[in-house]
């Protein structure tokens, strides 16, 4: 069953929803995304906006078997991996949040990660890495720091609007977590 599109009033009356996370102990990999667009609070999905290229940089990354819906975000749990957001209310761009409320998600986060163990936690989108974690040349990749045991790992944000990264180059750097996901003896192979 395919996800049903939203009607141009669902997605204007989607402001300041929340997204359940995907979420279970022992995660390979938490992939956090900044704040829910306005289109995937009105679906209920993460990252569920046409265009953007989460769903198919997970799949050619090798992440999983076959190129995930959205609406299938709960198989994410059947690969190792988990969703959840730095802040948790949706917004039309992710520039409308401000240092605090990133700052904030970054506590959030860390308790989630906690409570969670996973193995390694991915933020997807520099700046707001940047901003949360008080890192302002972070660069992406694995970070020095970790998070509540977790090594954390910053990604670019898959959003259609981001033209820095195109399909292929943002495969690879899925890829690259997988592989040192892999590497620490965990199943995300």
């Amino acid at each position: 069953m395919r996800q049903k599109k939203p009607t141009v009033e669902e997605v204007q009356n989607a402001h300041g929803k929340r997204l359940r996370d995907i979420l279970a102990p022992d995660l390979d990999v938490l992939f956090c995304g900044i704040n829910p667009g306005l289109y995937s609070a009105a679906v209920g999905c993460h990252f569920a906006r046409p265009g953007n290229r989460f769903w198919p940089a997970l799949h050619a990354s090798g992440f999983t078997e076959s190129l995930l819906e959205p609406h299938e975000q709960d198989e994410m749990l059947r690969y190792g991996c988990g969703l959840t957001n730095l802040v948790a209310r949706a917004t039309s761009v992710a520039a409308a949040l401000s240092t605090e409320e990133l700052r904030q998600g970054r506590g959030l986060l860390q308790r989630k990660v906690r409570r969670y163990g996973p193995g390694y936690v991915a933020v997807l989108g520099k700046g707001a890495y940047r901003k949360a974690f008080r890192h302002p040349k972070a660069e992406f990749g694995p970070q020095q720091e970790e998070l509540a045991g977790a090594r954390l790992w910053l990604l670019p944000s898959p959003s259609g609007l981001n033209a820095h990264h195109q399909p292929p180059a943002l495969a690879e750097l899925f890829r690259e977590l997988r592989e040192a996901a892999r590497g620490r003896g965990k199943r995300a192979d």
